[in-house]
């Protein structure tokens, strides 16, 4: 039988994080409301993540990401931060969260105003040459990948185009588009995102180690730890003796390392814990945590 405490709700949720500095860890499913899709949330379609092995030996494979990417790319460009985002943005500035790690490459914690986050994985913005290590920005190889494949990307747009987490869209017809190489060497590009078979850069990992150290609780939202790079921290909170919450529709690896565990929608916790928690909330008539 489950432990009673992980099943009493956002009360608990409340008491647990008042007066105490929280660190963050977000994953896919913290973006769903945002409408960039999740790989192992309740009711995703099976995916099979791309390796780093498979892009740099495969240029018939590499070829075919840089075509769905060209062409998805821009939505994940536009999407916007959805209630869970702007929640701990403004649970950022009340001092209650004082650092987020992030597993996703969508930008939208910093979108939604995030000042001190990790993005543990990188971002869909950046592409770096693995040759000379010089990094361009994703709109300047957007501009160079429509020159060489003019119309390309309209194309293979419809209405019902599918975007995945990896920000490349789900289209069939790649076999024509043609990819570019480094302007400055002639070296291979990537997304700078970490791939399935990479190591996370150990700087960026020492400055995560080190949100969480800083705090007196771990939140976790919209992930299900699946991934050592996101599961070491739990373990890391654990073993320190800190309080972990976790927020995520389904289960999750880190459960058994849980003082709190919601199976509910990230947006919809964050939004009533940030309520709960602001003062100005509490004035205007919403119950004080404390």
């Amino acid at each position: 039988m489950s432990d009673p405490t992980r099943s009493i709700g956002p009360d608990r949720l409340a008491e647990l994080v008042a007066g105490r500095r929280v660190a963050v860890l977000t994953g896919a499913g913290l973006s769903t409301d945002s409408g960039i899709p999740d790989y192992r949330g309740p009711g995703s379609p099976p995916r099979t993540p791309m390796t780093y092995q498979q892009f740099v030996a495969d240029p018939v494979f590499r070829q075919r990401y840089w075509a769905r990417n060209h062409v998805g790319w821009r939505r994940m460009d536009g999407s916007r931060p959805n209630a869970g985002h702007r929640a701990l943005a403004r649970l950022e500035r009340l001092g209650v969260v004082t650092g987020l790690i992030t597993q996703n490459v969508d930008l939208l914690h910093t979108k939604a105003g995030h000042r001190r986050v990790i993005d543990l994985h990188g971002t869909y913005a950046r592409v770096r040459c693995l040759a000379c290590e010089s990094l361009i920005s994703r709109m300047t190889l957007a501009q160079r990948l429509e020159a060489a494949n003019p119309g390309f990307a309209e194309a293979a747009t419809t209405d019902g185009l599918e975007v995945a987490p990896d920000a490349d869209a789900v289209i069939t017809e790649t076999d024509t588009f043609r990819m570019v190489d480094c302007a400055r060497c002639g070296g291979m590009l990537k997304p700078d995102i970490v791939y399935f078979g990479e190591n996370v850069p150990a700087d960026r990992v020492a400055a995560a180690f080190d949100i969480v150290d800083r705090a007196d609780a771990l939140l976790v939202a919209g992930s299900s730890l699946t991934v050592m790079s996101g599961l070491r921290f739990v373990r890391h909170a654990a073993k320190t003796a800190r309080p972990i919450v976790i927020v995520n529709r389904g289960p999750t690896r880190g459960d058994d390392y849980a003082t709190l565990k919601l199976d509910i929608g990230c947006s919809p916790a964050l939004t009533e814990l940030a309520d709960r928690l602001d003062p100005t909330q509490c004035e205007a008539g919403v119950p004080a945590a404390r």
